[in-house]
């Protein structure tokens, strides 16, 4: 994985082995009774150790990615059973910078789940479970979108297997929030996006954006500039022919509007970018109308 590859070349002489992922874990339980908080009680750090000890692939990862699991509880309707929010994201460093790119930002709403206090939870592939097969699904939605980034169609595999997940999912007791329906998010329709043929063309230009457009920026920055463009110009044309609710070009804008406005500030047809992106994320419209004022 060209990701390991160029992470190796850059920053360290030794090759260390590890797992993917680096989370960090909160948890806002006010809204349940007392009851409910005591039996959650180390229940940040029971996910946070299970994101971060296992492995989800066959790769060794020398430098983890970096993500992070807001839960918000909203409510107890057993001992054993919950309902939560979650806004989840994920980072990916951009090469001879000191930045980051942020790479996942979504809320998701609809995660109901059994939990048992102090419960050990276990890895398993097979098998759907209404607490591990959530964290399974954003690991892999995480890990392939930063594949994705480092090679291009990097994250197919990770992504099938997110998909797989929701398909059991919404086979269980737990379908909620696994079914595809009309919401603004939905776990299912993005992995169905991810692996649609219909954007392969835009992961060809997610890998652009960021291997050859935000790594190479400090060196070249016309090239860069042209190819994180490249993905916005692309979109322009098809847009009217992609589902004018994809859940995926939601999730790439949230992610991603502040960014394109930093990254081309100064690019000579901000113009021409700016109408595009009226047209095909007009829910930033604010956030755009400042190419036009840098």
């Amino acid at each position: 994985m060209k990701r390991l590859l160029l992470i190796f070349i850059l920053f360290s002489p030794i090759f260390l082995l590890g797992q993917e992922l680096d989370a960090t874990v909160t948890v806002n339980y006010e809204q349940l009774p007392n009851s409910a908080k005591d039996r959650l009680q180390n229940f940040a750090s029971v996910v946070q150790d299970y994101l971060n000890n296992n492995k989800f692939t066959d790769q060794d990862y020398q430098e983890k990615i970096k993500c992070s699991f807001n839960i918000f509880f909203t409510s107890s309707q057993s001992e054993t059973q919950y309902s939560a929010q979650v806004v989840i994201t994920s980072q990916r460093p951009i090469y001879k910078s000191t930045k980051s790119s942020l790479m996942l930002l979504v809320q998701d709403t609809k995660w109901n789940f059994q939990y048992e206090k102090n419960q050990t939870l276990y890895f398993n592939q097979t098998d759907f479970n209404s607490l591990t097969s959530f964290l399974d699904y954003y690991a892999y939605v995480i890990i392939g979108l930063d594949a994705d980034s480092f090679e291009k169609y990097g994250g197919t595999d990770y992504f099938n297997k997110a998909l797989n997940i929701t398909v059991l999912g919404s086979s269980s007791g737990y379908s909620k929030g696994w079914s595809l329906d009309g919401s603004n998010f939905n776990r299912r329709a993005l992995v169905l996006n991810l692996t649609n043929a219909n954007y392969s063309k835009f992961r060809e230009d997610f890998f652009n954006y960021h291997y050859n457009g935000l790594d190479i920026f400090n060196d070249d920055k016309k090239t860069a500039q042209a190819n994180i463009a490249k993905i916005i110009d692309d979109l322009a044309k098809v847009r009217d022919n992609l589902d004018p609710r994809s859940v995926l070009l939601k999730v790439f804008f949230d992610a991603k509007h502040k960014e394109i406005v930093e990254y081309l500030k100064d690019y000579p047809e901000k113009i021409r970018i700016y109408k595009e992106l009226k047209y095909i994320d007009p829910s930033h419209l604010s956030t755009y109308d400042k190419l036009l004022t840098k």
